[in-house]
């Protein structure tokens, strides 16, 4: 892990970045109390905001309550359900 000042990333963030890329975990530290860890986003990443996570449960409860949804049993059903996806 490398622990760096905001200013030291800032001046030289490409070389933070690509030392990133590499595996090494990166804390940038912001005055006395505050810490930052950056991480590269990956291709499966899903991002969105804690509101939206919540929204979307919502919303597929609601698709349940309304008979919305598919029963799988076995293996060979979801293999069947996620090869026709």
């Amino acid at each position: 892990m490398i622990i760096i000042s905001s200013r030291e990333f800032r001046d030289k963030q490409k070389n933070y970045l690509d030392k990133v890329d590499e595996g090494v975990e990166l804390l940038i530290r912001r005055g006395k109390d505050r810490s930052y860890r950056i991480v590269p986003v990956k291709e499966d990443d899903t991002l969105m905001s804690k509101e939206e996570f919540f929204a979307k449960i919502d919303r597929s409860l609601q698709e349940i309550e309304e008979g919305k949804f598919t029963r799988i049993s076995g293996k060979k059903e979801l293999q069947e359900f996620l090869d026709n996806l």
